[in-house]
C-alpha cells in the first residue's frame, strides 16, 4: 500500500470529520446547498478528498447528491425521526445486552470517568451534556464488541445529533434551561446494570433513555416542551 494512498485516505477522513461537524451543528442548516468549491477554499483540501467525503456523507444520509441539480443537505421531518429512532432503539438495546454480557470492568470504569465529570445538578451545559452522553454510547458500543454493530450506530447518532440540535436552535434562548440532572442519573443507572451484568435491566433502562429522547424532541419541535434529554 503506498503513502500517497495512505495520506490520500487520511485528508479524506479529515474532510469527512469537518464537512459531518458542520451538518450536524447546523453550520450548514437541513436543506442547504453544499458547495464543493467553498468547501475546498474553507478547509483547505484538495478536490478528491472532498468528493471521497461528500461521497461518504451520503452514503450516511446527510446529504443528497442530485444529478445535474446539486448537492444538498438532508431535510429533517418528523417523519425521519420516527424511522430514525425505529432504528436506533432496536441496535442501542441489541449494543446494550452485548455490552452486558462482553463488557469488562475497564469499560465501566471508563463510563464512571465521564459522568464523574459532573458533579451537581444545574452546572451542565447543553454542550457538555451531549459531550458526556456521545462518551458513554460510545463506551457501550466498544463493549459490545461487534465492529458491524458499532460502525451502524456510529453512523446513526450524528444524525441523532443533529435533531438534538435543530431541537436547541428552536429553542433559541430557553435552551439552557432544557438540561436535566436526571439525563445524567439515567447514565449512571444503565452503568451500574452492566457492571452487574443485568441484562434485562440494562435493555430496559436503555430503551426507556431512547423512548424518552424521541418523545422530548417531537414535542420541542412541535413546540409541546421546553424539556429535553440528550441520547
Amino acid at each position: 500500500m503506498s503513502v500517497h494512498g495512505d495520506s490520500q485516505r487520511s485528508l479524506s477522513e479529515q474532510a469527512y470529520e469537518q464537512i459531518r461537524q458542520k451538518i450536524v451543528t447546523l453550520a450548514l442548516a437541513p436543506s442547504a446547498v453544499v458547495d464543493e468549491a467553498r468547501l475546498q477554499k474553507e478547509l483547505g483540501f484538495g478536490r478528491t478528498p472532498i468528493r471521497e467525503a461528500l461521497k461518504r456523507l451520503e452514503l450516511e444520509r446527510l446529504i443528497n447528491i442530485i444529478p445535474r441539480r446539486g448537492i444538498f443537505v438532508t431535510p429533517i421531518n418528523l417523519t425521519d425521526l420516527q424511522r430514525l429512532y425505529e432504528m436506533r432503539l432496536n441496535l442501542e438495546c441489541l449494543a446494550t445486552e452485548l455490552a452486558a454480557k462482553r463488557g469488562t470492568a475497564v469499560h465501566w470504569q471508563e463510563m464512571a470517568y465521564v459522568l464523574n465529570q459532573v458533579n451537581a445538578p444545574g452546572k451542565i451545559s447543553p454542550e457538555q451534556l451531549i459531550a458526556i452522553d456521545d462518551q458513554c454510547h460510545r463506551i457501550i458500543y466498544q463493549a459490545a464488541d461487534n465492529h458491524f454493530l458499532e460502525q451502524s450506530l456510529m453512523a446513526l447518532y450524528p444524525l441523532s445529533l443533529r435533531m438534538w440540535n435543530v431541537a436547541l436552535a428552536k429553542l433559541g434562548d430557553k435552551k439552557e434551561n432544557v438540561v436535566e440532572y436526571e439525563h445524567i442519573v439515567e447514565h449512571q443507572q444503565i452503568m451500574v446494570a452492566l457492571q452487574n451484568g443485568a441484562v434485562e435491566e440494562s435493555i430496559n433502562l436503555m430503551r426507556r433513555h431512547i423512548e424518552a429522547y424521541q418523545q422530548y424532541i417531537e414535542n420541542v419541535i412541535l413546540g409541546k416542551s421546553a424539556q429535553l434529554h440528550a441520547a
